[in-house]
């Protein structure tokens, strides 16, 4: 168990960032992204279409299958004033992503809105719509200020909640890209594998993959997996407190099959996690592993819960134990929620090896990543700006492998 008491100081965590290391577009070929491996302390500079030589062979890849959803939607008043409202949780009539996606007529969001203290309560707005030969209406009302709760409803029940965003919503581009969405983010702010609706933000590690690099990699006997971490816009929050262990980690929809599940134990050599956000799925299910062998079926991953739990195990036993509890239950799926902050001083349970993009100073992925492999953060950092390397969701990308 690790002592939570002591002081991690945000300004340790910190670099400097100029504006244009930033990388404000996509490039037009994913895989001519640059590529900085990491490999037990030493770094070479590759292009990432070379990632499929630097996989250790018999390794194990798990993707974020996870879908963008155009989570900004701009309404305005009859007085012209532009509300906008930001998709961030369903509330109604399910707190999971997938049955409200696919809910018709009517659904309740927790929101960020824009302007929202020129938005009266009793004061409904309206757009109207085309999605193919239908017209549609959209309403949206004030269900509850005080929670920032928002209720949706449209004139055909033919017509889903998802179809609705796409029509209607704009791409949730990251606030420090300060731009509008284009036309061309649509496709590239997605990865090629993406699946299942939901985040508010994309798994950016992934963007650098192709169909012809994943069929590389599976002609090369490379196993690849595929689970749901709905990412939501608590990422680009910033760590306000000095003292990291203050800040409010947010909670984040997992979706993992039974096959993600075995993969991890049957896995036969490194297992590498595209993104923070798998690396934060597979964790969040190993200690879920280990609250089942002792009892408690609750799968809520709290924000400290790995460094005040008393228990371990070793990671074949905990995915075992999944399994065997969704054998119990007749579960071919699984849904839980996550808050997991992954800061130095955490042991990896179940990651050998993480794909990710260069983050923000002082945010929780840098502290993901200086947890994973230690003071090196600063050496990649340090490379990576000296090398020319874009920064950020649409920049470059790092593979870490510190055994």
């Amino acid at each position: 168990m690790m002592n939570t008491e002591k002081e991690i100081n945000l300004s340790d965590y910190t670099y400097s960032l100029p504006d244009e290391r930033i990388a404000k577009y996509p490039l037009d070929k994913r895989d001519l992204s640059k590529l900085l491996h990491y490999h037990k302390g030493v770094i070479e500079h590759k292009k990432f279409k070379e990632i499929e030589e630097l996989i250790p062979d018999h390794s194990t890849l798990f993707f974020n299958n996870t879908k963008v959803i155009p989570a900004r939607l701009i309404f305005h008043k009859s007085t012209g004033a532009q509300i906008e409202i930001f998709l961030l949780k369903p509330i109604s009539p399910s707190p999971i992503l997938s049955v409200v996606m696919e809910e018709r007529e009517t659904v309740i969001w927790e929101c960020m809105i824009g302007n929202f203290k020129k938005w009266k309560d009793d004061i409904p707005l309206m757009r109207d719509l085309i999605l193919g030969d239908k017209n549609i209406i959209l309403q949206a009302s004030i269900h509850d200020r005080e929670k920032r709760q928002i209720k949706f409803s449209w004139n055909d029940d033919s017509i889903s909640f998802s179809e609705i965003v796409e029509a209607s919503g704009k791409v949730p581009l990251p606030p420090y890209l300060n731009r509008q969405p284009e036309e061309d983010d649509k496709p590239r702010y997605q990865t090629v594998y993406s699946a299942h609706d939901g985040a508010v933000a994309a798994p950016t590690a992934g963007l650098h993959f192709t169909p012809e690099i994943l069929k590389s990699l599976a002609d090369r006997g490379i196993k690849e997996s595929f689970l749901t971490l709905h990412v939501s816009a608590g990422t680009f929050q910033p760590i306000k407190t000095e003292n990291i262990l203050e800040h409010p980690m947010h909670s984040e929809q997992m979706v993992v099959d039974r096959q993600s599940i075995q993969s991890v134990v049957e896995a036969q050599n490194s297992i590498i996690a595209i993104g923070t956000t798998s690396m934060r799925t597979l964790e969040s299910l190993y200690w879920f592993g280990v609250r089942l062998m002792h009892g408690d079926e609750g799968f809520a991953i709290e924000k400290l819960e790995p460094y005040q739990s008393q228990q371990k195990a070793a990671r074949s036993e905990a995915f075992s134990a999944i399994l065997e509890w969704m054998d119990r239950n007749n579960l071919n799926q699984i849904i839980g929620t996550t808050e997991i902050f992954i800061f130095p001083g955490y042991q990896f349970r179940v990651c050998d090896g993480l794909i990710t993009n260069f983050h923000q100073p002082g945010s929780t992925l840098i502290l993901l990543v200086a947890a994973f492999i230690g003071e090196d953060w600063r050496k990649v950092y340090h490379e990576a700006d000296i090398n020319g390397y874009r920064f950020l969701s649409y920049g470059d990308s790092s593979f870490l492998l510190p055994k």
